[in-house]
């Protein structure tokens, strides 16, 4: 299919961004297979990354997750197999659920073992995840144009259609669905025409609105709140990681490498975890 050979190209590209700006490096770990996603576990001091291992596409088997520490030691390189291309993570604190391609997995953190799969209908590539306060599981498809949630045990679409950009990154904003998208007419390449904003969408009945001004801001992938009230969010493709603010304007926070993806952020510390996807490392900043 032709959004295959296109990652393909994009990911095997050799567009280099600028170091980080005036920001701390504070550990690099390296070795890690096509990492996508990292997801702090609070309650247990626990980093989780999924590394897709191969393809973004295939279904081959390779994925795994991995656990690691705050401070960027390997505890565990493949804690839990047995998926194809894993990505966006997100846990209700006794489940961590996992986009894997066309179906949304859920791992049972204390066991380490796949306790549920659920297939999404029509699905090409699943991709982040979210969490609402009433247990609800969202996952978008940024090819498909599409958002699942999964709930009472059915997965079933949300909301589609162009108005969701290619939608990539999710997280939850005052009962609400916030979305960082990729962009508009996506091309073989993998760019878009027109970058992606970032939008809302309502979770009972789908509705999509814009926040703040609806300025283009980039191919957008992680999303994860700062705790002064606004976002943080990467650009695949231009390897710069934004401060979004409530009105939609951005700040450039860090210029990496083309493919900073599905970034974690921990407040407390000033600590942002981003899996570096090209290069195969996960790096932490400490971010002011």
């Amino acid at each position: 299919m032709r959004f295959i050979s296109a990652f393909a190209v994009v990911f095997a590209g050799n567009l280099v961004g600028l170091s980080a700006s005036a920001q701390e490096v504070v550990w690099t770990l390296e070795g890690l297979e096509t990492p996508e996603s990292v997801f702090f576990d609070e309650a247990r001091d626990i980093l989780y990354v999924s590394n897709i291992n191969g393809e973004p596409t295939a279904k081959d088997g390779n994925g795994y997750i991995s656990r690691v520490s705050r401070d960027g030691q390997m505890q565990e390189a493949k804690w839990v197999t047995g998926m194809d291309a894993p990505k966006g993570l997100v846990s209700d604190g006794d489940t961590l659920y996992v986009s894997d391609i066309d179906r949304l997995v859920a791992i049972d953190i204390e066991s380490g073992e796949i306790s549920g799969s659920w297939d999404a209908e029509g699905a090409i590539f699943l991709n982040d995840t979210a969490l609402d306060g009433s247990g609800r599981v969202y996952v978008s498809d940024m090819i498909a144009d599409k958002i699942h949630v999964l709930a009472d045990g059915e997965l079933s679409v949300l909301a589609e259609g162009e108005a969701l950009q290619h939608p990539n990154g999710l997280n939850m904003r005052e009962g609400n669905l916030l979305v960082a998208p990729w962009g508009l007419d996506l091309q073989k390449d993998f760019t878009t025409k027109t970058g992606g904003h970032l939008i809302t969408v309502d979770v009972e009945t789908g509705s999509v609105s814009p926040l703040g001004s609806g300025d283009p801001v980039g191919n957008l992938d992680g999303l994860e709140p700062d705790g002064k009230g606004n976002w943080i969010v990467s650009d695949w493709i231009a390897g710069a990681v934004y401060r979004i603010a409530e009105d939609g304007s951005k700040e450039m926070l860090l210029d990496l490498d083309m493919g900073s993806a599905d970034l974690e952020y921990i407040p407390d510390q000033s600590l942002l975890i981003v899996p570096m996807m090209r290069n195969n490392t996960v790096v932490a900043y400490r971010i002011e």
